[in-house]
Order: structure tokens, then sequence, then C-alpha cells
């Protein structure tokens, strides 16, 4: 059975990839994905929640309007992090926020994606 919800995004991202002459190449090479794997999100084939697919929307969804919260609300592993590390008060968020700000320097590009190999534990 196909999400619908999962296929509207999908639908909506192959639209802005096209709208802002994007290319799957350049999707791929950017979220750590093969072009083929871009094209079947893109496509709405085979449709699944995964890193991959919430990763190639999120690139061409920030080309349209940037990240909107309703997004970040949905990144259940941007959610996890928050609630594992955030104490709940006024003045760890204003800390939080700083250091997720500063990220931002490092750009897009720069930050790879932490997988189980790579994880310290």
């Amino acid at each position: 059975m196909v999400d619908t919800t999962l296929l509207a995004r999908a639908l909506r991202a192959a639209e802005l990839v096209q709208l802002h002459g994007l290319t799957q190449t350049q999707i791929a090479a950017a979220v750590g994905a093969s072009q083929p794997q871009v094209s079947r999100i893109l496509k709405g084939q085979g449709l699944k929640r995964s890193r991959i697919f919430e990763e190639v929307c999120l690139y061409a969804e920030r080309y349209d309007h940037g990240v909107t919260a309703k997004s970040v609300c949905e990144n259940d592993e941007l959610i996890s992090a928050l609630k594992e590390t955030w104490d709940g008060t006024a003045n760890h968020a204003r800390a939080l926020a700083t250091v997720i700000r500063s990220l931002s320097a490092l750009g897009a590009r720069h930050v790879e994606p932490v997988t189980a190999e790579k994880e310290v534990g």
C-alpha cells in the first residue's frame, strides 16, 4: 500500500528539482545516495520512510522555501537528539540553539552522516 503522504512529498520534491534545475547526480552526491535511489524517490517508486528519502526531500525543499518548522518537527532523528540532550530549561535551549546555529558554518556538504560504524560507543 502506498503512503500518500510520502508520495505527495516525493512528487513535490521532483517538481522542485525540475523547477530549480537540480540534477539527480548532484542530489545523490550531496546526500550520500546513488543516482538510481534518487530517481526512484523522485518518481515515487517503492517509497518508505528512510534517511535517504528524508535527505532527498529536504535537499529539494530547501531550494524552494528553506527548511520549515514542519520539516523540523517531522525529522525523527533531530527530535530524538533534542529529547536526549535538552534538559528542558530555557538556558539550555538557548545553548543548544547556539551550538546548532554554529554548525551552519560547516555547510551542508561538509557534514558527513553518522553511520553505525562511525559511532563511538
